[in-house]
């Protein structure tokens, strides 16, 4: 006959076996497809561990068939992933600020270029970033560690009030606009947006709900309790590895 302890260990060892499961389950395939695409450049999928695109992804809710701007897309290393979630049927526009030009080494594309060669529906929309907008509704807009670098006065004149409402007005009734970042100390606002490079989750989520977005979710797939938010995200102790917030609103 079991003992109590044994029973109550082997509850306890099947429900942490039944969430891993479900957590698996809650992952689409396409997704998974999506994220393991060998055509992926190698440098993207050594990241893969600590961004967990899956997981944020699936939490996002992005589905075949949806159009997204990945504003701020970088080197693309999300766009190429919601490149095979959308699916041929699906479009992605990666907004490339024309702020952008001002402060980093390569060119950008131009406007309408296929920017990722092999992902051709992806497509480059360059203006400045106060006038976001996309070539068609969109069912969700996407910016990733970058929020915070819009309040910097490297990228003058970015507004977030009006960056906000262009967004709300690029989305669809019911559009997602997923916002994922470093997160900075607790009631600090934006003292360190232009430092450490991390903001308060607390001010985002009254800027965007300001432009009249509804917070629908919160995912916790990025969180780093180890991190302490005292020193800016490039520091060795950290990089790689901070503590992200990642925060799903809805366009009513």
């Amino acid at each position: 006959m079991l003992s109590a302890a044994k029973i109550s260990l082997g509850l306890a060892l099947a429900a942490v076996v039944s969430a891993s499961a479900l957590a698996a389950a809650a992952i689409p395939a396409y997704v998974t497809t999506a994220v393991a695409n060998p055509a992926r450049p190698d440098a993207d999928r050594q990241r893969d561990e600590a961004r967990k695109p899956a997981e944020v992804i699936a939490f996002a809710g992005l589905k075949p068939g949806q159009s997204i701007a990945d504003l701020i897309p970088g080197t693309g290393y999300y766009s190429r992933i919601f490149s095979g979630v959308v699916g041929a049927k699906g479009r992605v526009y990666g907004f490339y600020p024309a702020e952008l030009k001002n402060f980093i080494k390569q060119p950008l594309p131009a406007d309408g270029q296929k920017p990722l060669p092999g992902f051709d529906n992806v497509t480059a929309v360059v203006a400045p970033v106060n006038a976001f907008a996309a070539p068609a509704k969109l069912d969700m807009v996407w910016i990733s560690d970058n929020y915070h670098d819009l309040h910097d006065p490297f990228f003058a004149p970015a507004d977030l009030a009006k960056v906000n409402a262009a967004v709300f007005s690029a989305l669809k009734s019911g559009g997602v606009y997923l916002v994922l970042d470093h997160a900075a100390e607790a009631g600090s606002g934006l003292r360190d947006t232009n430092t450490r490079h991390r903001i308060d989750e607390a001010s985002v989520k009254t800027e965007v709900e300001a432009a009249g977005f509804k917070l629908v979710g919160e995912s916790e797939a990025l969180k780093n309790p180890a991190d302490t938010h005292l020193v800016a995200i490039f520091d060795p102790s950290i990089r790689g590895h901070t503590d992200q917030f990642v925060l799903k609103f809805r366009k009513p």
